[in-house]
């Protein structure tokens, strides 16, 4: 059975995320509803989605407004990947991976011809490399001159659209400004349909260089009549044009051209661009024109808003995928610590019920046993805290000038209590010649014990357990090197692209999942890394490596030659 997902990327409930597992699923928006909208138009059982015959299918449930994909109203409908379903103002997008995909490799999809290879293709043009959207309106001059300057800024606008790293406000900012001095008007504005509410919001807003006014005054009643027809206007003389309400609005605003287009999506109308133009008829006769606006520049106006309208849908589908897979992950770490925590409170509760028992019965052994596992399990909680905190925000190590043995020797002492009550031979060996290193003591510190408690738990219970933790001077790399090294089983060769993800564990109850996770990123901060050699069978190296000194604190090179 292929599977399917649905993703809310519009509405109250964005970033909501549904596996369909072939199971009847209701849409709407009372608690029963496997798939609840909180959205006051959607009616308290709309439609349900259903599996038959390998295929998904969705059915109105005589709902009150009705149920729509692809902005077409629909009774019953097979869904394929890709389609977007509106109930009442939310928008939920349908994906389903196919059953019979070819799960080969890419590589394996593709046969590049090498050059012996029988190959009858030839080229008989270039083009230059890496066009831009100017280069390319430019190479079609000779065709569509007069045309020139509004295929550069759809263009510019299609880059925009598509720009990465942006903000969706600073992304329409953009759009607007050229659109504004394309057509030539004196100022415009963005406004978008507010998903939850259905009401339009300025995102945007383009004012004259040379005025000293602070807003916009845009005409609602054009707006609204776009709004509500979905259709482009131009006017000449807003006041006089008996499509709109010659009120207020316009009068006031002193508007005499204005052009105002939907914002017409894929699916649904995201918002409207309005532009327009104070210039009275005197001034336009000095211009040699009698309007500002033309019917071309009109349809160059839909033409924008239909790829401003695409960017905002773009944006929101991001927004919604962002926003599931951070609710995604928060639910599975707060599964795992808890799943943790319980453990841990688990031991806590057993040390107390032995220091319970001893002081009802005066067994001084029973509370010192008692109180040692409490420590223990302090200990856990502690390392845990502080694990969750160094994974969990960027920091910036302490780097200051250091022994690392110094920092080896502190650890291997506090982990040999640990190693000798399971059993486990913990020994050190040092490069006493060791030069001096930069690195945040602290932090190497918490990497020691992290990958020496890894060690010394996998080799618990072994006969003859035993980790050794190494230290040593690469000359040639002036690189600095811890190694923590054990004769335990090791690790199979499709675990060890795993281990250092977060969360995952090979300890079962015992492990986070987060040890070798916050090393990994303390030694990372620290210019360096860790790299395992590992055998099955045969135990497991671990090392730890970084710049002895670190860029800031490097000497020039002039410096070096003197």
């Amino acid at each position: 059975m292929s599977t399917a997902t649905l993703l809310v990327i519009s509405g109250a409930d964005q970033g909501a995320r549904y596996e369909c597992d072939g199971r009847l699923m209701h849409i709407g928006r009372g608690g029963r509803n496997e798939i609840r909208v909180l959205d006051s138009e959607v009616s308290r059982r709309h439609a349900m989605v259903e599996f038959d015959d390998d295929s998904y299918r969705i059915a109105d449930l005589k709902s009150s407004n009705g149920t729509f994909v692809n902005g077409s109203k629909v009774e019953s409908h097979q869904l394929v990947n890709g389609d977007r379903i509106r109930v009442g103002r939310s928008v939920i997008l349908f994906s389903q991976s196919p059953s019979d995909v070819d799960s080969r490799p890419m590589v394996e999809l593709v046969d590049l011809l090498d050059q012996g290879a029988p190959d009858r293709s030839r080229i008989v043009s270039r083009t230059p490399k890496a066009l831009t959207g100017t280069q390319i309106s430019k190479g079609v001059d000779s065709v569509v001159a007069e045309y020139r300057a509004d295929l550069e800024t759809l263009y510019q606008i299609s880059e925009e659209a598509v720009s990465q790293g942006r903000s969706m406000e600073a992304v329409l900012d953009r759009i607007l400004d050229l659109t504004v001095k394309v057509v030539g008007a004196d100022r415009g504005c963005i406004l978008l349909r507010n998903p939850e509410s259905g009401g339009l919001v300025p995102q945007a807003v383009q004012l004259p260089t040379s005025s000293d006014d602070s807003i916009t005054p845009v005409s609602r009643s054009i707006v609204d009549y776009v709004h509500h027809n979905g259709r482009g206007v131009r006017t000449t003389d807003a006041s006089q044009d008996d499509r709109f309400d010659a009120g207020q609005s316009i009068v006031k605003s002193g508007i005499r051209e204005a052009l105002c287009v939907p914002m017409q999506g894929r699916y649904e109308l995201c918002g409207v661009l309005y532009v327009d133009t104070l210039s009275n008829a005197a001034t336009l006769a000095s211009e040699g024109t009698e309007t500002r606006f033309s019917d071309e520049q009109l349809h160059l106006l839909l033409t924008i808003g239909r790829q401003s309208a695409m960017a905002v849908e773009n944006n929101r589908y991001q927004e919604a995928l962002v926003k599931a897979e951070r609710l995604a992950a928060m639910g599975q770490t707060i599964a795992l610590i808890s799943h943790h925590i319980k453990n841990i409170l688990q031991g806590v509760r057993g040390g107390s019920y032995l220091i319970e028992m001893g002081l009802d019965q005066h067994d001084e052994d029973n509370i010192r046993k008692g109180w040692g596992i409490v420590e223990r399990n302090q200990d856990r909680i502690y390392n845990l805290v502080m694990d969750m905190l160094t994974f969990s925000k960027e920091r910036t190590p302490s780097m200051q000038i250091g022994q690392v043995n110094e920092v080896v020797r502190e650890a291997a002492e506090l982990m040999k209590a640990r190693a000798d009550e399971v059993g486990v031979r913990l020994g050190i060996k040092l490069d006493e010649d060791l030069p001096p290193a930069m690195f945040d003591s602290e932090g190497i510190h918490r990497a020691i014990l992290n990958i020496a408690t890894n060690a010394i738990d996998a080799v618990e219970g072994s006969e003859k357990g035993a980790v050794r933790i190494e230290t040593g001077y690469s000359e040639s790399q002036d690189a600095v090197y811890i190694s923590v090294v054990d004769n335990g089983p090791g690790i199979p060769d499709d675990m060890i692209d795993t281990v250092f993800q977060i969360f995952e564990s090979t300890k079962g109850s015992r492990g986070t999942g987060l040890g070798l996770a916050v090393s990994r990123k303390i030694l990372r901060e620290h210019g360096g890394d860790i790299h395992i050699e590992t055998k099955v069978g045969r135990g497991a190296r671990f090392n730890l490596s970084w710049p002895r000194i670190d860029d800031d604190h490097r000497p020039s090179d002039a410096t070096t030659n003197h």
